[in-house]
């Protein structure tokens, strides 16, 4: 799962293991991106040790959140509706607390407790350590708002439970907040600026994974390349830093490089990557390392020009297509997956044939496709009239989609023929008979189940392919 919104996941209830002596019930869903869900489990971790043991039964919970995105409209009008339901069932049980968390809870605070008054409790994604106190206030009948941006916040101290895992595979945060000011996005207002954790804390997180026997780990930011470890602080203020702390300074190529060799029989993924900071050292780095999988998710959301200037994108698409033909001369078998958004303010039929060309000349494995949605609170929603017609914006979606999808199809009949490492995830969704696993480039494989396990590294012969998913025979277990 990107940075972008999985539609799978969302609205996903966890549930843990019960700790003795915990005597309340947390319900807790999640909308939105990889972010949102890997806070959910930071939040799982700090009301564990206040007496809370999760439930997926609504009915029977004391304290119910739901971890809110404000990236679309539509997961906003999806917590809403859940909102409704959960003020429902507190008439029967009038005891029961309700909470936001997260970028709704930080752009909409006033709304939920003050005019519409269906939340006792707003949380900020920089606020969570300070859950108890909140949760204090609203069990003496108060209600509580903590909605303070952090310059240092990263929960690099916090040991996250792993909520829905499958015990093979999980997000490690490396950054929190983001400073590149996309005029479509509201993350720099929810999240605040961008700052990032303790290179000693993330290897700290991984080991406790290895440990716990997981495969692979994905290293989780708004924008993975700017990551930038100088002794703490926002990274704007880098250069202020000492000349010590920036002949220490560690940026995303030596943290990767440093968690690659420290776990080689790790398999390791990052997300999400950012045209205008991506370094070339970034990608040698992931050429230089057998288990750094070779997929980089990298957003260009507009083939035009003009559009990118106008969506604050500090990249033309010339300096785009440029670093996508050296990822593919440094790393010829890497997967590249894109977002794309259709429809945003001023864009023309030559603005939208762009993008068009943009996909067929570098021809994505996989993308993610919307049409723009104006939020409120961001520049382009405060600058720019919504001025496309609705009925214009679905059928240039749609164009991008159809081309997307023929892309997708020419990308996995390449894998025809070749035998490929797939880490076995789980049971393919439509036979239990069969095993579902990703490969390096992060696509979907499906073979028969034979002997091996969850969590097996496999070696498989692909034999047939959908636009989307490879189908194989096993043939092996391979060395890692």
């Amino acid at each position: 799962m990107e940075k972008i919104i999985n539609e799978e996941n969302q609205g996903q209830s966890i549930a843990l293991d019960k700790i003795t002596g915990n005597t309340r019930k947390l319900y807790i869903e999640s909308y939105g991106c990889a972010m949102n869900f890997s806070d959910s489990e930071v939040v799982a971790s700090i009301l564990s040790k206040e007496g809370f043991d999760t439930t997926q039964i609504l009915e029977e919970a004391d304290l119910v959140l739901v971890n809110t995105c404000s990236i679309r409209e539509k997961a906003e009008l999806t917590v809403r509706k859940r909102l409704e339901k959960f003020n429902a069932v507190k008439k029967t049980r009038p005891h029961m607390k309700v909470g936001v968390l997260g970028c709704m809870a930080e752009r909409l605070k006033s709304k939920f407790l003050e005019e519409e008054k269906i939340v006792d409790m707003v949380v900020g994604p920089d606020a969570y350590k300070d859950l108890p106190n909140l949760i204090q206030e609203i069990d003496e009948g108060r209600d509580a708002v903590n909605v303070i941006l952090s310059k240092e916040e990263t929960y690099g101290d916090i040991s996250p439970v792993r909520l829905q895992s499958n015990g093979v595979s999980a997000f490690v945060s490396i950054t929190r907040g983001c400073d590149n000011m996309c005029t479509f996005c509201v993350v720099p207002f929810t999240r605040g600026r961008e700052r990032s954790r303790e290179p000693q804390s993330i290897l700290k997180e991984i080991q406790d994974l290895h440990d716990k026997n997981f495969k692979e780990i994905t290293l989780l930011g708004q924008n993975v390349d700017s990551y930038l470890w100088y002794g703490g602080g926002l990274k704007k203020e880098f250069e202020k830093a000492t000349d010590m702390q920036k002949a220490t300074a560690v940026n995303f190529s030596t943290l990767l490089d440093m968690v690659a060799k420290k776990f080689p029989k790790m398999r390791i993924r990052f997300s999400t990557s950012n045209p205008q900071d991506m370094t070339l050292d970034v990608i040698e780095t992931v050429a230089k390392h057998k288990n750094i999988c070779n997929h980089i998710h990298l957003p260009v959301q507009s083939g035009s020009n003009r559009i990118l200037k106008e969506m604050n994108r500090l990249h033309t698409i010339e300096e785009y297509i440029a670093l996508i033909d050296n990822i593919r001369r440094i790393l010829p078998d890497c997967a590249i997956s894109q977002d794309m958004i259709s429809g945003f303010p001023t864009e023309t039929e030559e603005d939208h044939q762009a993008t068009l060309d943009v996909l067929k000349r570098v021809q994505y494995d996989f993308g993610y496709m919307y049409s723009y949605s104006e939020r409120p609170g961001t520049m382009a929603a405060r600058k720019l009239e919504d001025d496309v017609p609705e009925e214009v914006k679905k059928r240039r979606l749609a164009e991008i989609i159809a081309v997307q999808r023929e892309n997708g199809h020419i990308k996995t009949r390449q894998h025809l023929g070749k035998i490929e490492e797939v880490l076995i995830e789980g049971s393919s969704k439509k036979s239990d008979q069969d095993w579902m696993g990703r490969n390096s480039q992060n696509a979907v494989v499906i073979f028969a189940k034979g002997n091996y396990n969850i969590g097996d590294l496999v070696r498989v012969k692909i034999t047939d392919c959908t636009s989307a998913t490879l189908l194989g025979e096993a043939i092996e277990l391979a060395d890692n």
